[in-house]
């Protein structure tokens, strides 16, 4: 009862429909029948995109019109995408394996004692055309990954990544400028 005071009954309404339309989502076997049953739910995805087991959370916040896609992306498998705001990849990105992607913070419900210390927040996050994320790396809330920066497997970002820079650990750090 806690959850549905704290969101109200349209947010609850809006997260069972969205639910069941990832559910149907879940059950298409192939890129090729998951990226127009997206397109269908709003989603902009451009042409020869490929998304593997790729899982959504917070779908029910923007809809699935959260998601913009360039042309010529990759997503691998088991990677999970947070739609609580917008996230944009332009062409050609590439998200290896496992790669998790916040658009929030949330601690937990509004009388959590962290509340005051780590209040919630959405901000978009934008991964830039030709960049590449290693497998395992995390992406946070507000970041803009430069054109054709490199982030290595399991880097954390937490800040904006420059134009061709490579990145790498926890937190992530330039460890090299792309020619």
């Amino acid at each position: 009862m806690k959850a549905l005071r704290a969101i109200g009954l349209k947010a609850a309404f809006r997260y069972g429909i969205f639910t069941l339309l990832y559910l149907v989502y879940r059950s298409l076997p192939v890129s090729q029948l998951r990226i127009p049953f997206l397109r269908l739910l709003g989603a902009k995805i451009g042409s020869n995109c490929v998304m593997h087991s790729v899982k959504f959370f917070n779908y029910y916040r923007t809809g699935f019109a959260g998601l913009t896609m360039g042309n010529d992306c990759f997503i691998g498998d088991e990677s999970l995408l947070d739609l609580a705001a917008p996230l944009t990849l332009e062409d050609q990105v590439t998200l290896a394996e496992r790669v998790l992607v916040l658009t929030h913070l949330n601690v937990g419900y509004a009388d959590h004692p962290l509340q005051q210390h780590f209040p919630s927040s959405t901000d978009p996050v934008i991964i830039r055309k030709g960049s590449f994320l290693g497998a395992a790396s995390v992406v946070l809330g507000g970041v803009e990954i430069g054109p054709r920066a490199f982030v290595a497997a399991s880097a954390l970002v937490n800040k904006s990544v420059s134009e061709s820079q490579v990145v790498a650990g926890v937190p992530a750090k330039t460890i090299k400028t792309l020619s």
